[in-house]
């Protein structure tokens, strides 16, 4: 187990922030109670029995997945929570936007896994510094439930060379792997408990293996970056202003859902979803099943 990194008035040390920098990662983080953990899990669990046969215009796992943001108050709601802010503010700085909010869930005792990869390889954005992922536990993560693995410091390589496997077990939107080995012996488990959460650098190599507990592996990833960043590869992207304020104007600020699933929502989450996948499905089979296809 690892030590719990303490907080001061609900901030990051200076000394853990240069351990972020200098690893990569931190965790666990306590961000909530369990006991509030558990409620946002039984509110999307309700979300998913009320929403499932509901006749929305895609797979509902597709709207956990990509974007749940957009079409769910619930998500932007964890996502612009000012605790999760506040930590997040010692990495970043400020001005903090809100580039994607999703879901991660491996349901019990299946083979469901994510590949090593760097996230920032297929995001359209580049080797850039200012982005970092949130990823908070609603259900317990560890090494049999699925947890993720990093490589401590490897966020110090450029972008390295993936794979598109398209493999029906990965959660990933391609299959993306890197295409380096990885020794078990450099795999760091990020163990977390409900209401705990990691932060990862956007060119950690890191991946999770498949759920053989008993229990769903329930998780919320949000990716914050800072709006100096700017999209490369589509001609433009979205993004929530959390805190701070948008100077540079690289994206197109939207104001999150008022209620879910709303026709509104539903319309803004293809427009999203199609200036997108121009970046993160460049190159990719024309006949992939992905998210983004």
């Amino acid at each position: 187990m690892f030590d719990t990194i303490p907080l001061t008035r609900g901030r990051l040390s200076p000394e853990d922030v240069a351990r972020y920098r200098d690893d990569g990662y931190l965790h666990p983080i306590d961000i909530m109670s369990p006991d509030e953990a558990r409620t946002l899990r039984a509110e999307l669990e309700t979300i998913e029995t009320d929403w499932l046969d509901a006749g929305l215009p895609r797979p509902l796992s597709t709207y956990k997945r990509i974007n749940a943001h957009c079409v769910l108050p619930m998500a932007h709601r964890v996502a612009a929570d000012p605790r999760v802010l506040d930590v997040v503010e010692g990495i970043l700085g400020p001005d903090i936007l809100i580039w994607s909010a999703e879901f991660f869930i491996k349901e019990p005792r299946t083979t469901h896994i994510v590949s090593m990869h760097q996230d920032l390889t297929y995001w359209g954005f580049g080797a850039v510094e200012h982005l970092t992922t949130a990823w908070i536990a609603l259900s317990p993560a560890t090494p049999e439930s699925g947890c993720m693995d990093f490589v401590r410091g490897s966020h110090k390589n450029p972008i390295l060379p993936h794979e598109d496997t398209y493999d029906e077990n990965n959660l990933l939107s391609r299959g993306q792997e890197i295409r380096v080995d990885i020794a078990d012996a450099d795999r760091v488990p990020a163990i977390l408990q409900p209401g705990q959460m990691s932060l990862h650098h956007g060119l950690m190599i890191h991946g999770s293996g498949p759920n053989t507990s008993d229990d769903r592996r329930i998780a919320m990833a949000i990716r914050y970056c800072s709006p100096e960043i700017a999209q490369q590869v589509s001609d433009r992207d979205y993004a929530i202003l959390a805190r701070g304020a948008d100077r540079p104007g690289n994206f197109i600020n939207f104001t999150p859902p008022c209620a879910p699933f709303t026709p509104a929502s539903l319309a803004l989450y293809d427009e999203i979803r199609q200036a997108q996948a121009g970046a993160l499905m460049k190159g990719a089979r024309t006949d992939s099943k992905g998210f983004y296809s």
